[in-house]
């Protein structure tokens, strides 16, 4: 009934920490290992525009949901206007207004665009939700010249296509060919800009009774200073918009472009006003994923990471990543005593020792501490012989430790070796207290059993210290410390184990043989 019981709470533990993990990794986008700094696109749009005298209204289109972005911050630097944001169908707009205004006005606004593939898999299942049927549109009544044209382009079209995303391909190949004919030629007179040449296709593309609409592409790159959103388009097959670039046959957004806009609406209007001009300002830069993961809870609402380890001081922050790994220390102890057998001097002495070779590293660490057991041994030994009670035969072994490793680090720094420096970092308490373990096991076991559990000791200590100085779970740990209740969870099952040690089996060989 009891291990029912605990199995029942460790599994609540770890059922928790998974939990917290996932919500973490998926929502925040906290890194579940160690990653080097993720690349962030700044965005600034300047509106600019001359008020007319009276009330103004400023409508702008902000980028929604941008496929395979997140967008971890905006700002909108907008003086006495009054803002508000809403939303129209898939596109999101700011609206600004003041009752009177003087001269010109310029309004910003301000965005960061972090890559995050789990946003193209979260648009690619939106995508295939809403799959749905969209409304067909009626063919144009195109004036008899345009008429004659359109019919034989689509004709000629239709005969070198399978389906609407071949027809496509097949329509914007003629009309950007570099020698078109004369029907493409006649048509193509009609459009006098991007913007129109995108409109002329759509007609076209009515022709044929296929669903299309324009959208805003903001290409991003190094440098822009005086960037411009390009027209592109996209044409529906009954299960999902497939994009096409206008000025070739080429399908699918590039990985460095964003939809801004969807539909014919204006992305800039001003009531009340003349002259508007918009233009974008790009730059690249990197950030830690730490900082993308705060931008994004506060975005979300969430204050997660305002209750984290990152919202202590730095060198508190240090020391707790320190300590967070001594649970990974207690864990693998209780796994080398309970089910492999290994016999140490003290539950958690090798833990602290470990800890001290963080500074000494490993070799020399084992070396020093070896250097000064020895020595404290042998001086333990001859204080049996003055026949000192309990206490002050303690306290002399303390002294005589803090003695040898003073003479100890005067000596290595004497010698050039400045690891012996890190030595006043070890215990001394511990290692006076196991000094005196030693020595009892001497007398009452012999010399063997008291190297074996010294022995035994040092290599637990070398163990914990190669897992607690593991840089991946340094990072997880730190970042995710509810992975400390997997730790607690593993500890209480291990709590429950009644069977055979290792070092048992190893034992009683020759019983299992028979």
């Amino acid at each position: 009934m009891r291990n029912l019981h605990v199995r029942f709470i460790a599994l609540a533990l770890i059922v928790t920490a998974v939990g917290l993990v996932y919500f973490k990794v998926t929502k925040l986008g906290l890194p579940l290992f160690p990653s080097e700094e993720i690349e962030v696109w700044s965005v600034e749009a300047r509106l600019a525009f001359e008020p007319k005298g009276g009330p103004i209204k400023v409508h702008f289109s902000l980028p929604g949901k941008p496929p395979g972005f997140i967008i971890a911050d905006e700002n909108f630097v907008s003086g006495k206007y009054g803002l508000a944001i809403e939303k129209e169908g898939e596109n999101r707009f700011a609206e600004w207004a003041i009752r009177r205004a003087k001269g010109e006005q310029v309004l910003y606004y301000q965005l960061q665009l972090a890559r995050d593939e789990n946003e193209q898999i979260e648009e690619d299942k939106e995508k295939k939700k809403k799959k749905g049927k969209v409304e067909f549109p009626e063919i144009p009544e195109y004036s008899e010249g345009i008429a004659t044209a359109v019919n034989a382009l689509l004709e000629e079209v239709r005969q070198k296509s399978a389906d609407i995303k071949t027809f496509t391909r097949e329509l914007l190949s003629r009309i950007n060919a570099e020698k078109p004919d004369e029907n493409v030629k006649l048509l193509l007179s009609i459009a006098k800009n991007e913007q129109e040449k995108v409109q002329l296709i759509r007609q076209i593309l009515a022709g044929a009774r296929i669903p299309s609409r324009t959208i805003q592409v903001l290409l991003l790159r190094e440098g822009v200073r005086h960037g411009e959103l390009s027209p592109w388009l996209q044409v529906h097959n009954e299960q999902e918009w497939l994009t096409f670039n206008p000025d070739n046959s080429e399908s699918d957004l590039p990985g460095n472009s964003v939809i801004w806009h969807v539909g014919d609406t204006a992305v800039f209007n001003v009531d009340g006003g003349k002259k508007p001009e918009l233009e974008f300002s790009i730059s690249r830069l990197t950030q830690e994923p730490v900082q993308l993961a705060e931008q994004r809870a506060r975005k979300l609402g969430s204050r997660m990471m305002e209750f984290s380890l990152f919202s202590l001081p730095i060198q508190t922050q240090n020391v707790y990543k320190v300590l967070l790994m001594v649970p990974f220390g207690a864990l693998l102890i209780v796994f080398l005593r309970n089910v492999i057998g290994l016999k140490t001097f003290g539950t958690f002495m090798p833990i602290l020792i470990a800890l001290a070779f963080r500074e000494t590293d490993l070799i020399w660490g084992i070396a020093l501490f070896t250097l000064i057991v020895g020595f404290g041994l042998a001086l333990r030994f001859y204080l049996e012989y003055l026949q000192l009670l309990l206490v002050p035969r303690l306290a002399a072994v303390l002294i005589i430790v803090i003695i040898l490793m003073t003479v100890v680090t005067i000596f290595s720094f004497k010698l050039g070796f400045e690891t012996g420096l890190s030595i006043a970092l070890f215990p001394m308490v511990i290692m006076a207290m196991t000094i005196e373990r030693m020595s009892l096991v001497w007398e009452e076991h012999g010399p063997a059993e008291a190297l074996k559990q010294g022995f035994g000791s040092l290599a637990v200590a070398a163990l914990a210290f190669i897992v607690m100085n593991n840089e991946i779970l340094k990072h997880m740990v730190f970042v995710f410390p509810e992975i400390l209740l997997i730790i607690l969870a593993l500890t209480l099952l291990l709590g429950r184990y009644t069977g055979y040690r290792l070092t048992e089996l190893w034992r009683f060989r020759e019983t299992f043989k028979r």
